[in-house]
């Protein structure tokens, strides 16, 4: 079976770019938007005239925050497990299942 691809015209930083993707057209749009401000946000804040550099930048940075959201999320699972077994030791041997 062949996975649907829509196809998004979008604009990052003036430039128009046909994307193929198996995502929502909303979410391809979404994502270059996310990716034309960041660019836009490097551009803006230095006398960078070379906007190859300022994806470059960009993209470190998006991936930056990714690496950290990828962190958290992780903490997060690590303290939703550790709340899990604390409570499963409160209830009844009968209710606390054998999830882990």
């Amino acid at each position: 079976m062949t996975v649907k691809k829509n196809v998004v015209k979008v604009s990052i930083v003036g430039e128009e770019y046909t994307l193929r993707s198996e995502a929502t057209p909303e979410h391809t749009q979404a994502v270059a938007a996310y990716v034309d401000q960041a660019i836009r946000k490097i551009l803006g804040g230095s006398n960078m005239v070379e906007s190859h550099k300022a994806a470059i930048l960009a993209a470190l940075q998006i991936t930056d925050d990714l690496f950290k959201a990828r962190q958290e999320a992780s903490e997060l699972a690590t303290t939703t497990r550790r709340l899990t077994a604390d409570v499963r030791r409160w209830l009844p041997p009968a209710k606390r299942g054998t999830g882990g």
